[in-house]
């Protein structure tokens, strides 16, 4: 199959000004999207709108919205002023923990009759994946191995949708403890260890490092339809990001 597409993933907590001076180096440097977390401390759909502006063709996604935070009706109301045509909306069940699969298929018929934006479910189980496939345009998928990714992204196209995913990346040696401590801060969490249990893996065999980084992401991009770079960089401030974009784009 062709090579999935590269996009650059941040934090919504970076804030829209930020992301502003981010976003059109993303586009010029050839990046598909940015996709933006949407975090207690960080909006993601304002932070598109900032990028939204100095943009021109760059897809605008949001990293998982979580529907328990922020119900579907929120979620139309703050992309009425977007380039629809540009937007992806992530939407996942967050902390619910009874009905979650009936919250995320209801937002999603939601948000496709209120909106024209393309519509990920984001997915660890192989129910969620499921309705992600049949309800919404596919999956968001996050922490895998290329070939977990790749039987996982098989399965979303044989139910008609494509799956994108989260790769947790840091081409910076500097940056190393950080993804080092991203990766077992998931690992903590209960439905991500139990996640990594059933698959048989660790945290840290689905990450990206200096030492591979071309090499890896060539088989994640032959594995998915869209591979996220989350950017994990030394430090938090703009410059950072903007020397992330330099080194990532190259491969």
């Amino acid at each position: 199959m062709t090579s999935g597409l590269v996009s650059l993933g941040v934090a919504g907590a970076l804030g829209p000004d930020a992301i502003a001076r981010i976003a059109p180096a993303a586009e010029a440097a050839g990046f598909h999207a940015l996709w933006v977390n949407d975090t207690p401390g960080g909006d993601s759909l304002a932070a598109l709108a900032a990028a939204a502006e100095v943009t021109r063709s760059l897809t605008l996604a949001t990293g998982v919205i979580p529907l328990d935070r922020r119900p579907a009706g929120g979620i139309v109301e703050a992309v009425r002023g977007l380039p629809q045509d540009r937007v992806v909306l992530c939407v996942g069940s967050g902390g619910a923990r009874a009905g979650a699969l009936a919250l995320v298929r209801d937002a999603a018929a939601e948000l496709r009759a209120a909106t024209s934006a393309r519509i990920l479910v984001g997915a660890l189980g192989p129910r969620m994946r499921a309705l992600a496939a049949s309800d919404a345009d596919g999956p968001l998928l996050s922490w895998l191995t290329p070939d977990i990714a790749a039987a996982q992204a098989a399965e979303a196209r044989a139910a008609g949708g494509a799956a994108v995913l989260y790769v947790r990346t840091a081409p910076e040696p500097d940056a190393q403890e950080r993804l080092a401590g991203e990766a077992a801060r998931y690992a903590s969490y209960p439905n991500y260890a139990a996640n990594f249990a059933r698959l048989g893996i660790a945290a840290a065999d689905t990450v990206l490092g200096p030492d591979a980084f071309a090499a890896g992401l060539a088989r994640y991009r032959a594995a998915v339809d869209e591979v996220v770079l989350r950017a994990i960089t030394p430090t938090d401030d703009v410059d950072a990001y903007l020397r992330f974009i330099a080194q990532a784009a190259p491969a």
